[in-house]
């Protein structure tokens, strides 16, 4: 993975629908907004410490449900699988319009619209 921000992002989009509001809250204030313990810590009247628990739970909970699960693995598997996919049905396009199979042609574009379409979801 690209960086432990990213990682931790990823997860929350993928499982933080299994916290609790507040794990929720604190932990989106601190990957997402860039809030510091100490700033959240005071915006909720507690201390930085039990932010940072709080904090700690969430992630447990989150990287274990990743480790059971491995979705996120399985999604950027199945992008960069995407991204191969519609290269080679743009690569094919192109060879059977110059032996002009319009077939052909037709199969790979539609090949590659799919595989784009699954790409911006």
């Amino acid at each position: 993975m690209k960086s432990q921000a990213y990682r931790m992002t990823m997860l929350f989009d993928f499982y933080g629908d299994v916290l609790t509001d507040r794990q929720k809250e604190f932990y989106d204030l601190y990957y997402n907004e860039d809030l510091s313990l100490g700033e959240i810590a005071e915006n909720y009247g507690i201390t930085r410490q039990g932010v940072r628990d709080v904090i700690v739970r969430a992630e447990n909970i989150l990287t274990g449900l990743e480790d059971k699960t491995g979705l996120i693995k399985r999604f950027h598997t199945m992008r960069a699988q995407l991204e191969t996919l519609h290269s080679a049905a743009v690569r094919m396009a192109a060879l059977s319009a110059r032996q002009d199979n319009e077939e052909l042609e037709g199969l790979a574009l539609q090949i590659r619209d799919t595989a784009a379409a699954l790409l911006k979801e």
